[in-house]
């Protein structure tokens, strides 16, 4: 069993490897999308990353806007952060795309791939990945799930490692008041599942995919304003039912009872699985939407 303490030592343990006080580095992939639950990985790499360096990122970047020439004066020497979270695969071709290419051409220092879910629905890419990573003379690879450790021991020849979720370090968060029983936030992108039966009538139904208007410019404040819409978005259940991780993942952060449905290929399952027992609060798992309806009402 993973206790929430032993997330917060595994999450200090690998930023600790690769950085030190003082240290420069390099985050890059910033998700400039409005889902909440990459924003809230993101918060928590650059707080693990300033408690340990003690200094904000030399270079930033997201997947379209990498400078080579930018990043190697902002950053001449350090380490190389790609960010974590569930795009190591071919669902979101533009992220692969972006990470290949900076194993393509960025050989002149370590580059490492914050905690990751891997999914490739098409052989092909594997082959090309693997082969770019292996290439690499200093690439460590982070997973968050045993299905992906399994996967990379098997097809990729680089240092492999099962990691935490970096959202974790986050902490406790604030909740406000509740205003309906049951929130279902439910996906409605490529990642979705057929859970058997649609929700019932009388459940409050959202996702978190649109940004509010006045969203800032700055990056780091960009992502805290999506975190904190989707911290008000399901405060406002006094039960959650999601298949978002990080609807599962905030949820605990804010100590509100959930139940946990699944995406299109497992990925909350698998990673529900490898950190076993480390919920602050009470998470049912359901595999049908009338056994989350169920779920949901006995923790109401």
């Amino acid at each position: 069993m993973t206790t929430a303490n032993a997330i917060q030592q595994a999450l200090d343990q690998l930023y600790r490897t690769h950085v030190g006080p003082g240290d420069p580095y390099a985050l890059v992939d910033f998700p400039d999308h409005a889902n909440v639950g990459d924003s809230a990985i993101w918060l928590g790499e650059i707080a693990m990353l300033r408690g340990v360096t003690g200094r904000e990122p030399a270079y930033v970047s997201t997947w379209h806007d990498f400078d080579a020439e930018a990043f190697r004066r902002a950053c001449p020497t350090g380490t190389l952060f790609l960010h974590g979270g569930g795009n190591l695969g071919d669902i979101w071709p533009h992220h692969q795309q972006f990470r290949e290419h900076i194993l393509a051409t960025v050989h002149d220092r370590a580059v490492v791939q914050l905690p990751q879910s891997i999914h490739f629905r098409n052989p092909d890419g594997v082959a090309r990945f693997a082969g770019l990573a292996i290439e690499h003379p200093d690439f460590t690879l982070y997973v968050r799930d045993r299905p992906s450790l399994d996967f990379a021991n098997a097809h990729l020849s680089c240092p492999t490692h099962l990691a935490p979720d970096s959202a974790f370090a986050l902490g406790h968060q604030p909740r406000a008041p509740a205003d309906c029983d049951v929130l279902m936030l439910l996906r409605t992108d490529d990642e979705r599942r057929d859970h058997a039966t649609i929700p019932s009538a009388g459940n409050t139904m959202v996702d978190w995919l649109e940004d509010d208007p006045d969203l800032p410019r700055a990056f780091t404040s960009q992502a805290k304003a999506r975190v904190d819409r989707g911290l008000r978005l399901l405060s406002r259940g006094r039960v959650i039912v999601t298949d978002r991780l990080h609807g599962h993942i905030l949820a605990d952060l804010l100590g509100i009872p959930h139940v946990v449905l699944d995406n299109d290929y497992g990925k909350i399952a698998a990673y529900l699985a490898a950190w076993a027992g480390s919920e602050r609060v009470p998470a049912i798992r359901a595999t049908t939407m009338a056994e989350a309806e169920r779920a949901a009402a006995q923790l109401a």
